[in-house]
């Protein structure tokens, strides 16, 4: 299949895809095929933001073909305003219930979805076709929307509007024309009407005029933030000088750690963690210091000054949020490189690369908190990496964001690429691709809410010694486990110690 698809690319021939139900294994090939006409233009980098566009209209033809098949069992008139408004009442609610059973008159009543590409020149066509006629109401809600992106400048504004979403034509409507713009394109990119008996959605994305580097308000915001916030606190800096010096006793810098008491806490409280899995509880700080290594406890100052200057969490639900997450990844990372890939050289950097991994959401969470919430609800709702949307909402992405400040701060190298590439690990310097490749899978795991493992890099998994999506599945599942047992015993021990 993928084979024809590359020649027609390169001969710059049209080719198409039917379905009736659009499962999701259909979409995942539409995404392949889109991947490969952009990749014969040497567009890659515009795939993420163009699935998008393309999974909300093909998500939108079939939503308007359940509609048709649900208003005829309903014996109602799509026509009829008092009919449309008495049958949108129920319609979202009653189809998401049983989904099946509509998918099914869909094809039984010959209702199709075809989504077809083709080069011209060096435009890319994207046509989404489906053969029940658009009403004039419907047409003119979608144009209204198209009207009401024109007032948005970027995407919080339009997380921020209150619009009506009860349809396809809602929001992401809105966020197709605003990706579009991001991409340096005006709407007109962008068309629906109907042609031979189909409603036809029309994406024409010239290259030469498609842009990915639009520095926006909150981009220059977030650069300016980066640039304000202070240095590392001087009791970390003198600590990381004693633990370079390679004269320095260990009783002398656990007489230095311990003049900061929360971070004798924090490093007591990791060293009895089941990362270490010691058989009794220690309060020593010099043997703490002894279990941990001066290299781990170096490490450890990373993300312990990392949370005195940005916060711990306590500031607002969605930093708190951010950390409990990278607490998880740093636990599934930490388990992934000591029993699976066997890397023990690389549990150090691991553990506080998963740790840090999300510092420019962080900041990014410390500026605009409702932002970031309305981001990641959307993007659970259409289920695409948020990734898409940050980087219309912030002009750069979080990785990006994260980078320039541990750059900043003096990270290792190994710390800086983490961050910068934990969501592409192959793009990543080859010394520190294995660190990378842990903590992105550590953390595809910790946001996996079904059982996709099939869709994961295969090249990224046997990077790691992963054979097979049965075996990703088995080592979720234990980390899963461990985790839970792992923190609901120590919220246990905190309630009983307070």
């Amino acid at each position: 299949m993928m084979q024809k698809v590359r020649a027609a690319a390169r001969a710059h021939k049209p080719i198409s895809i039917k379905s009736y139900t659009l499962p999701h294994q259909t979409e995942m090939q539409i995404e392949e095929i889109l991947g490969a006409f952009l990749k014969e233009l040497n567009r890659d980098v515009l795939k993420d933001s163009l699935a998008y566009c393309l999974r909300e209209l093909t998500t939108n033809a079939k939503k308007a073909n359940t509609k048709r098949v649900y208003f005829e069992e309903k014996e109602l008139d799509l026509s009829s305003d008092e009919d449309y408004r008495q049958g949108m009442q129920t319609f979202k609610q009653e189809t998401l219930d049983n989904i099946g059973y509509w998918l099914e008159k869909q094809e039984a009543a010959g209702l199709y979805v075809r989504v077809s590409f083709q080069i011209q020149g060096k435009d890319l066509h994207i046509r989404v076709a489906n053969n029940t006629h658009i009403t004039r109401k419907e047409q003119i809600r979608i144009y209204d929307r198209i009207a009401r992106s024109r007032a948005f400048r970027s995407l919080e504004e339009a997380m921020t509007a209150v619009l009506d979403d009860s349809e396809g034509a809602g929001l992401g409507i809105v966020i197709l024309v605003l990706m579009l713009k991001k991409l340096g394109l005006d709407e007109e990119a962008f068309d629906i009407d109907v042609e031979n008996n189909e409603t036809v959605a029309r994406l024409v994305i010239p290259m030469d005029e498609t842009k990915g580097d639009h520095l926006t308000h909150m981009s220059q915001e977030l650069t300016a933030h980066i640039q304000s916030l202070p240095q590392f606190p001087e009791s970390i800096m003198q600590l990381r000088a004693l633990l370079d010096d390679p004269d320095a006793e260990v009783t002398e810098i656990a007489r230095t750690l311990g003049q900061d008491p929360a971070l004798t806490a924090d490093l007591l409280r990791t060293v009895n963690s089941a990362r270490y899995m010691l058989p009794r509880k220690m309060d020593n700080v010099v043997e703490a210091v002894k279990v941990v290594g001066l290299r781990g406890l170096k490490q450890m100052l990373f993300s312990y000054g990392t949370q005195r200057v940005l916060g711990d969490g306590s500031e607002n639900a969605v930093s708190r949020a951010l950390w409990e997450h990278s607490q998880r990844v740093a636990f599934y990372a930490y388990g992934i490189t000591r029993h699976v890939s066997k890397r023990k050289d690389l549990l150090d950097d691991v553990y506080v690369g998963a740790i840090l991994h999300d510092m420019g959401k962080i900041v990014f969470s410390n500026i605009h908190p409702d932002t970031v919430e309305k981001i990641n609800d959307f993007s659970r709702k259409k289920g695409i990496p948020s990734s898409v949307f940050e980087e219309m909402s912030e002009g750069i992405a979080h990785a990006e964001v994260g980078a320039q400040l541990a750059q900043r701060w003096n990270f290792p190298d190994v710390l800086i690429e983490t961050i910068r590439h934990h969501h592409a690990p192959l793009k990543a310097p080859p010394r520190y691709r294995d660190v990378v490749a842990t903590v992105f899978l550590a953390n595809t795991l910790a946001n996996m809410d079904a059982d996709e493992y099939e869709l994961l890099d295969g090249r990224v998994l046997r990077l790691l010694g992963v054979e097979s999506p049965e075996r990703l599945r088995l080592i979720h599942q234990r980390l899963q486990e461990q985790y839970d047992t792992e923190y609901a015993h120590l919220d246990h021990r905190r309630d009983s110690s307070s």
